[in-house]
């Protein structure tokens, strides 16, 4: 069995009128690791995510979490996954509390557990307050920030999440970020996509540059940025890319 969080292994996805939005595309995330996603808008990003969430399905190639089919084993995937889009699409007449409830019950998280989680998780993300008012009340923040909640209480072997600090205020970002790296140091995995690449350049262990759906880059942060950044990186591949 493999011993890779996510393994994507040459994902093919095209839309109806031909446009092909991921093209071949491998990537392997391990146990413990923050996997940067980068690339401009119409990479084919979002796509990936989707398709490793089990919620678009795909042409060609395969993806396993945890060593189990998306396809043939989902349900088992879905236990491990927490998806976290770009515009979390919550239940806007039930309070926060409320949905981080629903999907404590849909993980089976026990009731002491999810009580003392919700309220580390709420005081983290300066939520405490807002949690019993309706979600359709919620700016995007505090629904970017309900979703995490919501996600973290059950404790995802890998949270998959798509920009994720579009929204979120400098204080949620620094404790999201301190609560990835916790997250993969007890063993599980982070893949995420953002356009905020000094973040991604401090945070990530391995990072993949996408470009109209190809891979162009991937490695460790260190080995793809050399003596320079993951900024300089990003512009020369999008100039080479220009002049092809």
């Amino acid at each position: 069995m493999s011993n890779d969080m996510l393994c994507i292994d040459r994902l093919t996805k095209t839309y109806p009128g031909g446009k092909r939005a991921v093209d071949a595309l491998s990537l392997r995330v391990r146990p413990g690791e923050i996997y940067g996603f980068i690339g401009h808008n119409g990479a084919g990003k979002s796509t990936t995510i989707r398709a490793v969430c089990g919620v678009m399905d795909f042409d060609g190639g395969t993806i396993t979490v945890d060593g189990m089919d998306v396809r043939t084993q989902a349900l088992e995937c879905k236990r491990r996954i927490a998806y976290i889009p770009d515009n979390p699409d919550l239940y806007e007449f039930m309070t926060g509390r409320q949905y981080i409830a629903l999907i404590a019950d849909l993980f089976g998280v026990a009731q002491a557990e999810r009580d003392a989680l919700t309220a580390r998780y709420a005081a983290m993300f300066g939520m405490q307050d807002s949690l019993g008012e309706l979600i359709g009340a919620y700016s995007h923040g505090m629904k970017q920030k309900t979703a995490l909640i919501a996600a973290l209480v059950h404790k995802p072997r890998l949270m998959v999440l798509d920009e994720p600090f579009v929204g979120l205020d400098p204080e949620a970002s620094f404790h999201l970020k301190a609560v990835m790296r916790e997250l993969c140091d007890a063993g599980s995995a982070i893949f995420f996509s953002t356009h905020v690449l000094e973040v991604a350049q401090k945070l990530c262990d391995r990072v993949a540059i996408i470009r109209a759906g190809r891979l162009v880059a991937e490695g460790a942060m260190q080995e793809v940025v050399g003596s320079g950044t993951l900024e300089d990186v990003f512009m020369t591949e999008a100039q080479a890319h220009e002049e092809q």
